[in-house]
Order: structure tokens, then sequence, then C-alpha cells
């Protein structure tokens, strides 16, 4: 990293946070050189570190949704294999649970698309679900999904 700026760039990204760095990341994958990251303070000063560093698919609902989760997704879950530089990537899998027969109508339904675009999810039973997260209170639990490749990362080393 230098210590001095350049008078000239071809790119200047501002901001060197997780989406500054990511679009500095992608377009020096896509072979620019000369790409500039400006920060007023340190990376990952601003709002980055408050972050969750959640990799999870969700509810997706679009073909759109589904292709930028799961390039995401692979993307945390290489990075530090490309890099060297750990990621703190984590695929615990997320566990999503229904409250009601309303609920867990729309999980089915949205899991089953998400499968369609190659998101791996599926359903677990109550108990299951219960034995993957014992200190949870599943007494109005109807229904749960898995997916297996979800997970977290730390937002700060992702950066």
């Amino acid at each position: 990293m230098a210590d001095t700026l350049p008078s000239q760039a071809q790119t200047v990204i501002i901001g060197g946070g997780s989406i500054g760095m990511n679009t500095a990341y992608h377009l020096t994958k896509l072979g620019q050189k000369d790409v500039v990251v400006l920060e007023q303070g340190r990376l990952t000063s601003g709002t980055t570190w408050h972050a969750a560093g959640l990799i999870v698919a969700g509810l997706l609902k679009s073909e759109a949704e589904c292709a930028i989760y799961t390039h995401g997704r692979d993307l945390y879950a290489n990075l530090e294999a490309e890099t060297g530089i750990p990621t703190g990537f984590r695929d615990v899998g997320y566990l999503q649970i229904a409250t009601n027969e309303e609920r867990l109508h729309e999980m089915r339904r949205v899991a089953a698309f998400m499968r369609r675009y190659g998101i791996n999810n599926h359903e677990v039973s109550v108990k299951e679900a219960q034995e993957m997260f014992p200190i949870g209170d599943f007494r109005d639990v109807v229904g749960a999904f898995l997916i297996p490749e979800d997970g977290r990362a730390n937002p700060v080393d992702i950066t």
C-alpha cells in the first residue's frame, strides 16, 4: 500500500469499506491495473465494522438475487485460498424458522425456487432444528429450513 497518493489514476474509488474494496477487487480481477481507493480514515472505519458478516440466502425471490447471492457466497468461501489472507468465513449453515403455517408455506415455495437456481436447502423437522440450536425457544415453531452452505465472515477481514 502506497503512503502517497498518485497524481492521477484511471479508476478512483471513494470509500474503503466493503463495497469500495469489493469494487476494486472485481476491477483488478477483470484486468484493471490503475485502481486507487480513497478512504477518509482507515479501511473499514466507516459502517463496515458494524456489519454482522452474515452470508445468508434468506428468502430470495428472483433469479438475479440468487445469482448475486451465489457469487458472493462462493467468493467469500474461496477468497482466503485465493489471496492467503484470512477472511473469517465459516460455512456454519443458516436455519430459518416459521411460527405459522402461512410462513411455512411461503418458505417452502421460496425454497423450491432457490433450489432451481442451485441453492442447496432443505426442510428440517422442528425436533431437528432444536437439536441444531438447543438454546432456541421452539414452542411456537411449526417448521424450519436449513441452508447448509450459508455462513458468516468477519467484515473487516474480508474488506
